[in-house]
């Protein structure tokens, strides 16, 4: 049977190539994919434990058993902060989007606030033009997007039921972005300060583990790809016995 594979972040350079279409016999699950390519490159061995897997644009086990034409991603850790979301509450819009173009704040601001909101907390997520002590020249954002702006659409959802606020917007910007350009924009709206804040901070942090996002900052010496946070423990990864 025919599975699509896709590679990104780090596991790009390792493998040499984006993704490719590979034979596996029926009754193949996840791990005999990642046992392959363990077998054909030793830094990908070395990486697997910290990667996630999908298949069809969701989180998987390692003995999920995979059907032809099934999309398979394999994930390093992300390093995320980016279609419109749909109507929320009262008819007012949540946008959720993954952008090419620069990022507006003031704009998205103006068309989210309501005259019943209370708090308006943003999280406008900056190039800074340094890491770890190295001179930062300018970065570099791809993604899964289908994925990833299914991930985002869930975490406005999980936040507007998990805090009970009125709504929240989630921008990610995409390619080339220069020192100062706004990477990620989250907007919360609520009737009280509290429940904002609490919000976006919940928002942008689980944005950051499990939005298939990934950064190479370039450096005058060189570039990198950004070092992700781990994935949570409810995502399965490579070496969990979970599955579908």
């Amino acid at each position: 049977m025919k599975i699509a594979v896709l590679f990104f972040g780090a596991l790009k350079d390792v493998l040499g190539r984006p993704g490719e279409t590979i034979d596996l016999p029926e009754g193949a699950r996840v791990r005999d994919l990642v046992l392959n390519y363990a077998r054909e490159a030793p830094q990908f061995e070395a990486m697997a434990p910290s990667l996630a897997i999908s298949v069809n644009r969701e989180y998987s086990g390692a003995e999920r058993e995979l059907r032809e034409g099934d999309e398979v991603g394999l994930l390093p850790p992300v390093s995320g902060g980016s279609a419109e979301g749909g109507e929320v509450a009262g008819g007012v819009r949540s946008e959720v989007r993954i952008v090419r173009e620069p990022i507006a704040p003031e704009a998205m601001v103006g068309r989210f606030k309501r005259p019943a909101d209370g708090a308006l907390v943003i999280f406008d997520g900056v190039v800074r033009d340094n890491t770890r002590g190295r001179r930062t020249l300018y970065l570099d954002y791809e993604a899964y997007e289908a994925m990833a702006l299914k991930q985002m659409e869930a975490l406005a959802v999980e936040a507007r039921a998990r805090f009970g606020v009125r709504g929240a917007s989630i921008v990610h910007r995409l390619g080339r972005l220069e020192i100062g350009e706004t990477s990620v924009l989250i907007v919360v709206a609520a009737a009280h300060r509290g429940a904002a804040f609490e919000a976006c901070r919940w928002i942008i942090d689980m944005l950051k583990k499990t939005v298939p996002i990934w950064k190479k900052e370039y450096f005058e010496d060189g570039a990198v790809w950004a070092d992700g946070e781990p994935f949570p423990e409810e995502i399965r990864r490579p070496g969990g016995t979970a599955g579908k």
